[in-house]
């Protein structure tokens, strides 16, 4: 297979695999890609998985490679907490949650950071298309809720100022009622506890403004 070859059959990708190029040229040989990677055609994200190397990098790509390159998994935690825009700092990294054990990528493109869920708790994340493509990103109510779980040491007032949440865009997008049924599924009394607690602080924060 000639280079143009696969820049035509893969051109509604935005990462491909290797495996991808084999289902199409079985008696493809990998030599092949360290050259396109020489001539500077393609680009290696991590092994076996490759990017072309005019790719347009933005928010909604860097989500989907999050995606594909460790599946499966979802968009969460501080990234997700960035792109509700409930928290003010930007974030480094692409973060996600995966039924996977805990790892990062460090790559030319990004570090994509995967923190281990268990398959119980693998839900509330909404599909998001773009330009044909689908990417996994936790909903408002999960992000806040994941990040509560995988961060136990989060539990005073002073500890919930520090988050910096912005009040408005919170109220203005999240249901309580969705993260009550949420909480019902991780059935922790102490993550409840702690949602509770963080949801009373900032509502009262507010009105006290």
């Amino acid at each position: 297979m000639q280079y143009i070859e696969l820049r035509e059959l893969l051109k509604g990708f935005t990462i491909f695999s290797l495996r991808e190029i084999r289902s199409l040229d079985s008696s493809f040989h990998r030599r092949r890609l360290s050259e396109w990677q020489e001539k500077g055609y393609i680009r290696k994200v991590v092994r076996s998985y490759y990017v072309f190397s005019d790719l347009e990098m933005n928010e909604s790509v860097l989500f989907e490679i999050a995606n594909r390159i460790y599946a499966p998994s979802y968009i969460s935690l501080e990234m997700a907490l960035s792109y509700y825009h409930l928290i003010p700092e930007s974030v480094y990294g692409v973060t996600s949650v995966s039924t996977r054990r805990t790892y990062t990528f460090r790559t030319p493109i990004a570090e994509f950071s995967y923190r281990t869920m268990k398959p119980a708790l693998f839900f509330g994340y909404e599909l998001v298309k773009y330009n044909g493509e689908v990417y996994k990103i936790a909903s408002i109510e999960k992000a806040i809720l994941d990040y509560l779980y995988l961060h136990p040491d989060i539990n005073t007032p002073g500890d919930f100022a520090g988050l910096r949440i912005d009040r408005d865009m919170l109220f203005d997008q999240a249901k309580k009622e969705r993260a009550d049924e949420f909480l019902s599924r991780f059935d922790q009394k102490t993550l409840t506890g702690r949602f509770r607690t963080l949801w009373e602080f900032l509502v009262s924060d507010r009105e006290g403004i």
